[in-house]
């Protein structure tokens, strides 16, 4: 945990990790709030489904969330944005449209199409060795890069700590190196390829191979590789040192526990999330994103079928879900499943996916929530799917 002004910050860990920092300045100019002092407008949406508005004002009026966001592509091809809540509680603005948001563990499926994308041309082998790449970077307590292959990696089964359940309480800019020795400190959580567990620490070093191969920064391959690919205009990775949100935002909060004050936490350095959660997005990009990549226009068909073909996981995602290279397939009420990933940091929670006939929707918060309000956010994206 981390402290500023007499607070802790915390980030939940659902997929980013457990650990957020944020700005003194920003704690002590806000102090802090809490939800019963709000006067929450109901939901504004442009035309749509009226259960995706009812689950969104839930979100809000039942689970005390300060906004939630919608962005809906439908089976007709349009796509409809929905807002709920405020977008500061300070000032009563309204909640930004399509806003940014820091889209947490989102990122991964970014690192993984980079990754992918290597192996389809020739550059990287899924089942190399990270030794190949990284010769002699992962060694110690059990662990060994010789016998850890980049599939692994991706697909969460290469048995590394996470390092981001060490993390000290300094609030600074991380290297990507130094991270990746806080996890090299402790054993490995199991032998590669024997069981599933969620681990930044996977791609902390996915992101170090993109880098070693192609020799430029990982930020510059996502960009280059994915986002200008594709049009993503409110998609990027954030510069070294950068804590502002680039474009028009909700303000992200953290609280410590249900119905504890409100602590403005959406300034601050997010380095330590790096290849595994830094990036910035809106609900509409990220639909974008992954009816782009479904549709075969970011990978190859052999490499998109690698990255489909899925094991079972378990925490932090929903029942029955399944974990692909750095793809999430949850199963859906109308039948069938939808494609994802989801994202945590702290100030900000985002879920969603898309469908392989084009359907595709995404809902944030901008409060890290307790289990109850993240399956309520997963049943806004069912029901914006299947009806």
């Amino acid at each position: 945990m981390r402290e500023q002004a007499g607070k802790t910050f915390r980030s939940s860990g659902r997929w980013s990790g457990r650990r957020g920092a944020v700005q003194a300045a920003a704690a002590v100019a806000l102090g802090v709030l809490t939800t019963g002092a709000l006067a929450l407008p109901a939901a504004s949406a442009a035309t749509g489904p009226v259960s995706v508005r009812k689950g969104l004002h839930a979100l809000v009026h039942t689970d005390g969330v300060p906004a939630a966001l919608a962005s809906v592509k439908g089976r007709d091809g349009r796509t409809r944005t929905y807002t709920a809540g405020v977008g500061d509680v300070v000032t009563g603005a309204k909640v930004p449209r399509d806003g940014q948001v820091r889209i947490g563990s989102n990122t991964k499926t970014f690192t993984a199409v980079v990754v992918l994308q290597l192996v389809g041309e020739g550059r990287v082998g899924l089942d190399a060795p990270v030794d190949r790449y990284l010769p002699g970077l992962l060694r110690g307590n059990g662990i060994d890069g010789r016998r850890i292959t980049v599939r692994q990696l991706l697909q969460q089964t290469s048995g590394l700590p996470n390092y981001s359940n060490y993390l000290s309480d300094d609030i600074r800019s991380y290297d990507p190196r130094e991270l990746l020795d806080l996890a090299l400190r402790h054993k490995a959580d199991f032998a590669p390829g024997r069981q599933w567990a969620y681990s930044n620490t996977n791609y902390l070093v996915a992101g170090l191979i993109a880098q070693k191969v192609t020799g430029r920064p990982l930020a510059e391959e996502i960009d280059r590789r994915v986002v200008r690919r594709i049009g993503l205009r409110h998609t990027y990775f954030p510069a070294p040192g950068e804590v502002t949100i680039r474009e028009r935002h909700p303000q992200g909060y953290y609280r410590e526990a249900a119905g504890a004050p409100l602590v403005d936490a959406t300034e601050w350095d997010p380095s330590w999330a790096w290849a595994a959660g830094q990036m910035v997005s809106t609900n509409s990009d990220l639909n974008r994103f992954f009816t782009a990549l479904l549709a075969g226009r970011l990978l190859p068909k052999a490499q998109l079928d690698r990255m489909r073909t899925t094991v079972p996981a378990g925490y932090p995602f929903p029942a029955g879900a399944r974990y692909g290279l750095g793809l999430v397939s949850t199963p859906l009420s109308c039948g069938g499943v939808y494609w994802g990933h989801g994202g945590s940091m702290t100030g900000y929670e985002t879920r969603g996916g898309a469908t392989e006939d084009g359907r595709a929707a995404d809902v944030a918060v901008t409060v890290q929530p307790g289990r109850a309000t993240k399956q309520l956010m997963d049943g806004v994206v069912d029901t914006a799917l299947c009806r």
